[in-house]
């Protein structure tokens, strides 16, 4: 117990000669575990221990390294780049969470580049995340959606940074983004407009041309009079897009969801072409579909169109039909008239 006898004793008025400070730290190395520990925990805020013994305990056991990886104000920037690259992931959060944080460690943790550090990061709100690193943080947001929310919220997130996070997060952090900034909304659906064009590469999309079959455009017909009379009967329901996709009728199911919700056709090309399937979940959730529902319809649709639409990252947002629709709207409001 000598060891923790000499933390409980009063801080020293100089520092530590240097044959002492090796002594203190070979007895701190042959320690026990629960020793070790202690030690820790009464030398995180101390200046004088010798900073080669707060190195060696940052890399102990997370149980013992967390004190001194959180509060030491001997510990360098190079030793928290050596904890992040030689020990655990509980290690590496625990130095993303440390408070004010140097911009060198913060690159060193996007250089890494992995999602629960970097969203450990992203909540730390101390930490000295410049445009650039605030740039990089919104990139990755792009496929980790944990950082999303954690972003949205951070107090360095910039008004042009703001508009891009923007583009990929769901409608309740849209929302919260939008408050904020108090940004034209129509500002924003223009940017959700344009990387969704870039991101899917959607096709014009042109009539039909004139050597099409009088088979397929029999079927058209009959497809399109079906609808008329499912929708005069008002017996048009969300299960004809399960049933219709089933029968490996495509044009069926786009006839009728573009009925059902008051849609375009280029709107519900658009969202079936599109790099994620948001606009989709979307427009079904419009016409009143429920999350199962949707997973059949994307689950046949995508047997019917090569994977489309696409895998692009978002998460699925609990909302009424009617700010399901509006969404929709304002994300395909390019293709509302196509």
């Amino acid at each position: 117990m000598g060891v923790i006898a000499l933390c409980e004793s009063a801080a020293p008025a100089t520092p530590l000669p240097t044959a002492l400070g090796e002594i203190f730290l070979t007895l701190a190395a042959q320690a026990e575990h629960e020793i070790r520990r202690q030690l820790s925990e009464r030398l995180a805020h101390a200046d004088w221990a010798p900073p080669a013994l707060i190195d060696m305990l940052a890399l102990d056991e997370i149980d013992i390294a967390a004190p001194v990886i959180a509060a030491s104000p001997l510990l360098k920037d190079a030793a928290l780049i050596r904890v992040l690259v030689e020990t655990t992931l509980e290690h590496q959060i625990a130095v993303a969470r440390r408070p004010n944080l140097s911009g060198g460690v913060v690159d060193a943790i996007l250089d890494r580049a992995d999602p629960v550090t970097m969203t450990a990061l992203a909540s730390n709100r101390s930490a000295e995340i410049g445009e650039a690193a605030m740039h990089r943080l919104v990139e990755h947001s792009r496929r980790i959606a944990g950082l999303r929310a954690p972003l949205a919220r951070h107090p360095r997130l910039s008004e042009s940074l703001a508009q891009e996070l923007y583009q990929w997060v769901g409608q309740a952090l849209r929302q919260s983004i939008g408050e904020r900034f108090q940004i034209d909304d129509r500002l924003l659906n223009a940017a959700v407009r344009e990387a969704s064009a870039k991101a899917s590469r959607i096709p014009v999309w042109r009539p039909l041309p004139n050597g099409r079959n009088a088979e397929d455009r029999e079927r058209q017909e009959m497809e399109r009079r079906l609808v008329d009379k499912l929708q005069a009967a008002g017996q048009l329901r969300p299960g004809i897009l399960i049933r219709a996709l089933r029968e490996q009728r495509y044009g069926l199911f786009e006839r009728a969801l573009g009925h059902l919700g008051g849609f375009s056709p280029a709107q519900v090309r658009a969202a079936i072409h599109s790099s994620t399937a948001e606009p989709l979940y979307l427009a079904c959730t419009a016409v009143g579909l429920d999350k199962a529902g949707f997973a059949s319809v994307l689950a046949e649709l995508r047997k019917l169109t090569d994977g489309l639409p696409g895998d692009g990252g978002w998460s699925a947002t609990p909302m009424n039909s009617h700010s399901a629709a509006r969404a929709f709207r304002q994300m395909m409001e390019r293709f509302a008239t196509v």
